[in-house]
């Protein structure tokens, strides 16, 4: 996809993988609007990258959805990309039930139903162009369910299935349809964990977002690292064996939350 000239939205641009994407995309020559919840962390991306254009909207909202469009379609005609990053993941016990209900939908309505109320919303005007792109990001625990975040995999799944059926669908159209699938990648995402992940299997934000911006410019529909690959073809041949190894990282969060 020529990503030159381009105008691209990008959900939870304000820190992660979202604001590393924001950098490299606009060094690509992109006109970016950046949405998150927080209007001080946009004010404090915006001062980072003073040409990006800024808007307070949260995807779990169905009324921001509906804000954000005729915001974004009235102010940016031009707009031929979504890039769908807003997440949230936790560490959750499910044996505790002490988390409200609506503590635990906010993290499907962020990580899945936000995604496919974005392109419902966007699409007509996405369709109307003469290129366009959505881009899903979905995570390697698509394809390994991980017991420690089991919301966060069973939306991120839901992400992966729901963007094979909309490419699908949208293969006669204009509209270009990615999903990103990252590793674990070192970004704030962690920052709240009792359990810290192990470095060495994290991979830089800066490295993850430099794979997404070529994927993107050679139309690689399905954009991941090597290491996404192997963990594809591992979840074929023995999906056990990989969800057995993310296990072993539940019995310390228990015992850490315990303690706390």
């Amino acid at each position: 996809m020529k990503l030159r000239n381009s105008t691209a939205l990008i959900t939870g641009g304000t820190s992660g993988i979202g604001l590393e994407l924001v950098k490299q995309l606009s060094e690509q020559g992109v006109t970016l609007i950046v949405t998150g919840r927080s209007l001080d962390a946009l004010h404090k991306t915006q001062k980072q990258f003073p040409g990006i254009h800024i808007i307070q909207s949260d995807v779990s909202n169905s009324q921001d959805i509906v804000q954000l469009y005729e915001e974004v379609t009235r102010r940016f005609p031009a707009l031929n990309m979504i890039v769908n990053n807003a997440g949230l993941m936790r560490l959750l016990d499910l044996h505790d039930t002490t988390d409200s209900i609506d503590d635990v939908v906010q993290e499907i309505t962020t990580n899945l139903s936000g995604t496919i109320q974005m392109v419902q919303q966007f699409m007509p005007h996405l369709k109307k162009q003469a290129s366009a792109a959505i881009v899903n990001v979905s995570s390697a625990i698509a394809f390994m369910p991980y017991s420690s975040a089991p919301i966060y995999s069973a939306s991120k799944a839901g992400v992966h299935a729901y963007t094979q059926a909309l490419r699908l669908q949208l293969q006669q159209t204009n509209i270009k349809v990615f999903e990103v699938i990252p590793p674990g990648v070192s970004t704030n995402l962690q920052n709240n964990w009792v359990v810290q992940p192990n470095p060495a299997q994290m991979m830089s934000v800066v490295k993850m977002v430099d794979v997404i911006v070529k994927g993107l410019l050679k139309d690689a529909l399905e954009i991941k690292p090597a290491l996404v690959s192997v963990i594809k073809a591992l979840s074929r041949v023995v999906p056990g064996l990989l969800m057995n190894f993310g296990h072993n990282e539940f019995s310390k969060f228990k015992k850490l939350a315990a303690s706390h």
